[in-house]
């Protein structure tokens, strides 16, 4: 998405405290694109601050849902960039255009995102490019020290990507189209040396493959245990026995909120589940998953039980990790230099009720 600067709008700090009065020249400079992309990401979180829906800024203003998302989430990953030191330059080219490739850089640290956007800005990366490496040098910066003959720079971290596709690849063009990459890229004079050597080193490393998701279906009424408010041990006073929350099951899993910040969740008592040390869930669509399986609907809805206990890196398991201030799950081929927060469990998807007034028929009750 691309704009032209202009200084006839300028939107207000995501912060501010907003009324209906405020709102509306935002709304007016997005209807008629004032500004470039970053003012517009600005003015959509201001909007969304003062509690208007997508669907309602998508109504007043024109832009769909998921160009706010990308503008807002862009237009934070500008910030960050600018209080990294990006370049004149770098800054200049992206006011105006690339809102979709700083959207890709999310995912990489705040430190190391003015850098990699003075990477993809000296090198003339598109954001399909920018979406093709940015978990690599994500990973390559995870690492406390660099691979060996690589040195840590944005150069490096993307040649080392190239340079080790290109040694699981026993396809000549396509390998040498590889290299070509990692030759490109490489800013240290070993790294250089060891993309040339592929030229003459004919040998293919087997890469590692992911592990299968632990994904779980409940099948079975016994799978689906029932949340109760515990009132405490008798006697009880009635006044404390009427101030107890009732329970009200949300589907598809049945958790229960209460008036606190929290909320209690059934989980079938499994022996994956019995044997996590600091059980916590999460809830997803399955689109959000790493690696997901062919075949299941992207906004299937999934609980994630991750084991906060478990911090120690194996080859066969997936692991929660901060990026950029998010959660995210992820799977190391090789043990990451970041600190891992938990390891994922197990993969829930709801039970498939096929006729849910089914079971509240009198007649279908057993005598």
């Amino acid at each position: 998405m691309t704009a032209t600067p202009s200084s006839s709008s300028e939107s207000p700090t995501p912060n501010a405290s907003l009324n209906a009065t405020d709102l509306e020249p935002i709304i007016h400079g997005l209807r008629r694109k004032e500004g470039n992309w970053v003012t517009w990401g600005q003015s959509c979180q201001a909007l969304q601050k003062a509690k208007m829906t997508a669907q309602e800024i998508f109504e007043a203003t024109g832009f769909e849902p998921i160009q706010q998302n990308q503008l807002i989430v862009a237009s934070q990953v500008f910030a960050s960039m600018e209080a990294g030191g990006v370049s004149e330059a770098t800054k200049a080219h992206y006011q105006i255009r690339g809102s979709d490739s700083l959207y890709e850089f999310r995912i990489l640290s705040q430190e190391n995102r003015a850098a990699a956007a003075d990477f993809a800005f000296e090198n003339g990366l598109d954001s399909e490019q920018v979406k093709d490496i940015v978990k690599a040098l994500r990973d390559f910066y995870y690492s406390e020290t660099p691979p060996p003959g690589f040195e840590k720079t944005m150069g490096d971290a993307a040649a080392y990507h190239y340079w080790r596709l290109a040694r699981q690849q026993s396809d000549l063009q396509t390998r040498s189209k590889l290299i070509a990459q990692a030759l490109r890229f490489a800013t240290s004079d070993t790294a250089r040396s060891k993309a040339e050597k592929l030229l003459i080193d004919f040998t293919v490393v087997s890469s590692k493959k992911a592990p299968r998701l632990p994904v779980f279906r409940l099948e079975n009424e016994a799978d689906s245990p029932v949340i109760v408010p515990v009132a405490g041990q008798m006697p009880i006073m009635t006044q404390d026995y009427n101030q107890v929350p009732g329970a009200n099951p949300e589907e598809p899993f049945g958790m229960v909120k209460f008036s606190g910040t929290g909320a209690w969740v059934p989980v079938p008592g499994w022996q994956v589940i019995l044997k996590a040390e600091d059980p916590i869930a999460l809830l997803a669509k399955y689109s959000q998953l790493p690696n997901p399986p062919e075949g299941i609907t992207n906004t299937e809805d999934i609980l994630i039980v991750i084991d906060k206990a478990k911090r120690t890196w194996d080859e066969f398991s997936y692991f929660v990790v901060d990026a950029g201030g998010q959660l995210e799950i992820s799977w190391f081929e090789e043990a990451p230099g970041t600190k891992l927060l938990g390891g994922v469990v197990l993969i829930m998807r709801p039970k498939k009720i096929f006729d849910r007034d089914y079971t509240h028929e009198l007649w279908q009750l057993d005598e």
